[in-house]
């Protein structure tokens, strides 16, 4: 068990053996290493105390039986992303999950299972059944027509682990998470430095991939990106906005529409074509003046554009502070819990406590 915790460790922090190795200041070889995460060696006391120093984990972490797993892992990402690139989001992600159930235990805190929707899974064989898909989550999550005012957090709420990272040509991943005597759990990563209208649409994007069963044949991305548009944006609040049929619609109204709902002007734009406001002549106009001013291309600056803080899950840092509030841990295992040093987590409670 130990050589998986420490693989993952070094994964996460983006070191090979020999980085590794050259970090622990030589206390042991790549070579010894290797033969921990292949669990054919134990390492000794100064070694492990070295492996968790230069992993920023603790030795109990590094010793603990507890187990996690990733299973369907969907990457949101560009063309150029590596495969080294996709381990590494991979066992990042599991480091942050097992700091996060490591908090909820911490607290005697029951982990919120995924709550699916009661209509879910919903069938689609056309695109518009994404649609209606969308209409039946919002009844049964009881969320009527208004915006989303924040959508990580909903998403906590309702069983999903969003975690918030900084990431370069990988925007997220959704996975399952199998855990050792419990339920399967759901995670979504989002990028950490995305403006937050893109982290909104790609929040609704996964949900949609959880809650449909598309038909073999129809494109399944097109289906998610279908069911986030009417999710975030539901049909009969934008008729009554803009009206049923446009000859053409101008940028202050899509300005507007988009400090409403907190999505893109591209993504409002698609909505309007999608719900045959618009057609295909005033949606490519618009798309040309999006292309002109540079706003379909990174980073997306587009007007009204909303802060990456904006749209951030917090439900694990607000129980990181409360765990330490409680005297549950130090100093130091809150930070170590937080990734932050103590003089960034001394910051942070000041910021709060003013």
């Amino acid at each position: 068990m130990i050589g998986h915790r420490i693989k993952v460790a070094r994964a996460a922090a983006g070191l090979s053996l020999r980085g590794l190795a050259e970090v622990m200041g030589g206390v042991v070889s790549a070579q010894a290493i290797g033969k921990y995460e292949r669990n054919e060696d134990m390492p000794g006391s100064r070694a492990l105390m070295a492996l968790a120093d230069s992993l920023g984990v603790t030795e109990d972490y590094l010793l603990s039986e507890d187990e996690i797993a990733l299973e369907g892992v969907d990457f949101r990402k560009k063309a150029g992303s590596s495969a080294r690139e996709e381990a590494t989001l991979e066992a990042r992600t599991i480091h942050m999950l097992e700091r996060y159930l490591a908090i909820e235990d911490l607290l005697h805190l029951r982990s919120v299972d995924w709550e699916q929707p009661r209509s879910a899974p919903h069938p689609v064989g056309d695109l518009r059944d994404a649609e209606d898909a969308a209409r039946s989550v919002r009844d049964d999550w009881g969320l009527g027509n208004d915006p989303i005012p924040q959508l990580a957090e909903l998403l906590e709420e309702r069983g999903v682990k969003v975690m918030s990272l900084e990431l370069d040509d990988i925007d997220g991943l959704a996975a399952k998470v199998r855990r050792r005597g419990r339920d399967a759990a759901r995670v979504i990563v989002i990028k950490r430095s995305s403006w937050s209208e893109r982290k909104r649409f790609n929040l609704a994007h996964e949900l949609g991939h959880m809650v449909l069963s598309v038909a073999a044949g129809l494109d399944e991305e097109k289906a998610a990106h279908r069911f986030a548009g009417a999710f975030l944006v539901p049909a009969d609040v934008l008729r009554a906005e803009v009206g049923a049929s446009r000859s053409s619609l101008s940028l202050g109204e899509l300005v507007a529409l988009k400090e409403r709902f907190g999505v893109s002007l591209q993504a409002l734009t698609y909505r309007c074509k999608d719900l045959g406001i618009i057609n295909q002549a005033a949606f490519a106009k618009l798309f040309r003046v999006f292309a002109e001013r540079g706003w379909r291309a990174y980073p997306f600056e587009e007007p009204g554009r909303m802060k990456p803080e904006l749209e951030e899950p917090r439900r694990f840092e607000r129980l990181c502070y409360r765990a330490l509030a409680e005297g549950v841990i130090g100093e130091a295992r809150a930070a170590e819990l937080l990734g932050i040093s103590s003089r960034e987590l001394d910051a942070r409670l000041d910021q709060v406590a003013a």
